[in-house]
């Protein structure tokens, strides 16, 4: 059976943010993948160095002002879109005023990693599902780009398992050879917790929880990975590898190879069938 409506989860997207390995394959690879005759929707943080009026950003009401939980305190959640210019596609931002609107992306203005990355990163990803969900739109594939999806495959596999949207659906984790440097912060483990969601999941893994530790996690709940580019940690490949499942090296290519990207989503969306 071949996979027909892809979710793009993107932590970077040119030209709202500036050029960089994510943000190419971001603004790249939906556009391939739309070619290929493919529905998608593509999500993004909006993240505060995003400029809104020249991205002509805009609220969507009817999509906003739910009440993300956890840890015991309500966050705001906001959705605004845009639409890259000259292309079909049309790009959805979670947006809070504390974890996006009022920062900048990993690092403040000073270069530091902000202390509640991994915090930051279960808002959006809760955020994505919500809104999926009220778009009333069944994925067939969902693909994570960036360390801000490493929580959606845990999520879609338990705390959303029984949503019509997910249900069927299968994920893919691209690995890059960019990410955070700090530990993922202590308080990530209670934040972790929602419905069948729950934080001794964490238990399999290192005490000390850091990025690698944080990339095996999503792996552990993906259906397939992608080597995106160079760079990607040799033991996070290995990882994937041995896992047995869909895998696909773009180590060495210099431009989406869309072919390459199609033939992978229907192995991954077959897998299981």
């Amino acid at each position: 059976m071949k996979a027909k409506k892809i979710l793009f989860i993107n932590q970077e997207i040119m030209p709202y943010v500036a050029e960089s390995e994510l943000s190419r394959i971001g603004r790249k690879l939906p556009q391939s993948i739309i070619d290929k005759g493919y529905e998608i929707r593509t999500f993004m943080p909006k993240w505060g160095n995003i400029n809104e009026r020249r991205g002509q950003l805009h609220e969507v009401i009817r999509l906003s002002r739910m009440m993300i939980i956890f840890d015991e305190t309500d966050h705001p959640l906001i959705i605004k879109v845009a639409s890259i210019p000259a292309t079909r596609i049309q790009v959805y931002f979670i947006d809070n005023d504390d974890y996006f609107t009022k920062r900048l992306m990993a690092n403040d203005e000073n270069g530091e990693e902000y202390e509640d990355n991994g915090e930051r990163a279960i808002f959006f990803a809760r955020g994505v599902l919500e809104t999926i969900k009220k778009l009333h739109w069944t994925p067939d594939i969902i693909h994570c780009q960036g360390w801000m999806g490493t929580i959606i495959p845990y999520y879609v596999k338990t705390a959303y398992k029984d949503e019509p949207s997910f249900a069927n659906a299968k994920i893919v984790t691209s690995l890059f050879g960019n990410g955070l440097k700090k530990d993922i912060e202590p308080t990530f483990r209670q934040c972790l917790e929602f419905k069948d969601a729950h934080s001794d999941v964490l238990d399999n893994y290192n005490e000390k929880f850091d990025f690698t530790e944080f990339q095996k996690f999503a792996i552990d709940f993906s259906d397939g990975v992608v080597e995106a580019g160079p760079g990607v940690n040799p033991e996070l490949v290995k990882y994937a590898q041995e896992k047995g499942m869909p895998f696909l090296s773009q180590a060495e290519e210099t431009e989406i190879n869309a072919d390459a990207y199609d033939k992978f989503y229907d192995e991954v969306f077959g897998d299981n069938e």
